[in-house]
């Protein structure tokens, strides 16, 4: 396997909300050699957790791996109901309005706003995959002139099925069909890849199964990887991280987010 370099980046802390007393925070990782001169292609990353825990240090190895690459990664922090007892549709909001704030400052963040992805894990990759697909579902007082949906999506184990049969269905208060990706699935669904443990018992392979098949019936793409035998969040460890980045990296080539190694 290629060799990895996760650099130890520090990222920039940027506020994008307040809500009351609640402050939120970007955490932006950038190129080694950032040049303000330059405009770059950004990937958004929501970290897992249930929207109970976590927090954005859960993808500072892939965020720092793009920033090596030559793309701005951030790091999401959003409401969690450990924190602030709230639900998933009080963290939706706050991944729609991350992504808004990052497109309306795009300049003074040297960000591309019209190559912005999104990606997560778990609780994150549900976040990334709603911002995806689901219009709506929006705080007050946004600006909806300016889009909050990411051109691709970069899912680790994701949570996108809310109904009984996937993950999360006693936190939607009734309204899992509102919120959960795979039941709002339309023709223009952003390019989307998949990592996934055959062996998850936290979210169903069936229902990475199903939304490859949902995403290709409106002619989108979906790149669904399986790895054998391996739980939820096998992404986080040797030699799944290395082999799950240098996927993501090939597929952002492919999508026109990175230049070829």
């Amino acid at each position: 396997m290629a060799q990895i370099k996760f650099p130890t980046i520090v990222p920039e802390v940027v506020a994008y909300k307040k809500i009351d007393t609640i402050g939120l925070n970007l955490y932006i990782y950038k190129p080694q050699n950032f040049d303000k001169k330059k405009t770059y292609n950004c990937m958004v990353f929501f970290h897992g957790g249930g929207w109970n825990g976590g927090n954005y240090k859960a993808f500072k190895r892939q965020a720092s791996y793009l920033a090596s690459r030559g793309m701005i990664a951030i790091s999401v922090e959003y409401r969690i109901f450990n924190v602030h007892k709230t639900s998933p549709f009080e963290a939706v909001e706050d991944a729609k309005s991350a992504i808004r704030y990052v497109r309306s400052h795009a300049k003074e963040l040297h960000v591309n706003p019209d190559m912005i992805a999104a990606g997560g894990g778990s609780a994150g990759g549900h976040l990334a995959a709603v911002c995806g697909n689901i219009p709506g579902l929006e705080g007050k007082n946004e600006d909806l002139s300016i889009s909050s949906k990411p051109k691709v999506l970069v899912l680790f184990n994701p949570v996108y099925d809310n109904s009984k049969n996937g993950y999360g269905y006693g936190k939607m208060q009734g309204r899992y069909l509102e919120i959960s990706p795979l039941h709002n699935i339309s023709k223009g669904a952003p390019p989307t890849i998949v990592f996934f443990g055959t062996k998850d018992k936290t979210t169903p392979v069936s229902s990475s199964l199903e939304y490859e098949k949902k995403m290709k019936a409106v002619g989108s793409r979906c790149d669904l990887i399986l790895y054998e035998g391996q739980p939820h969040s096998f992404f986080n460890k040797s030699p799944f991280l290395e082999k799950t980045v240098l996927a993501m990296d090939d597929f952002l080539v492919s999508e026109g987010f990175l230049e070829k190694k």
